[in-house]
């Protein structure tokens, strides 16, 4: 199973890349992908969608899923 994760704006520049293939037997939950991608647990204010859907960290991820990270957005 493959998992296919996508960084967006600030994030991507701070990560060197804008998308990673994924394993699905690495990881089962949203948190967990990034855990095993970055080394640390996801920031709190970063934001997920997956198959572009916003979802928390502990959304359970299935083969095939999309999951994209967003920097925290402000605005007025």
């Amino acid at each position: 199973m493959s998992i296919t994760i996508r960084y967006f704006a600030s994030l991507r520049e701070q990560v060197g890349r804008g998308e990673d293939i994924l394993d699905a037997g690495d990881a089962t939950t949203v948190g967990e992908a990034w855990k095993h991608l970055h080394g640390a647990d996801m920031p709190p204010r970063v934001l997920a969608a997956v198959n572009q859907e916003y979802v928390a960290g502990d959304h359970v991820l299935a083969d095939g899923d999309e999951v994209a990270f967003f920097p925290p957005v402000t605005g007025g």
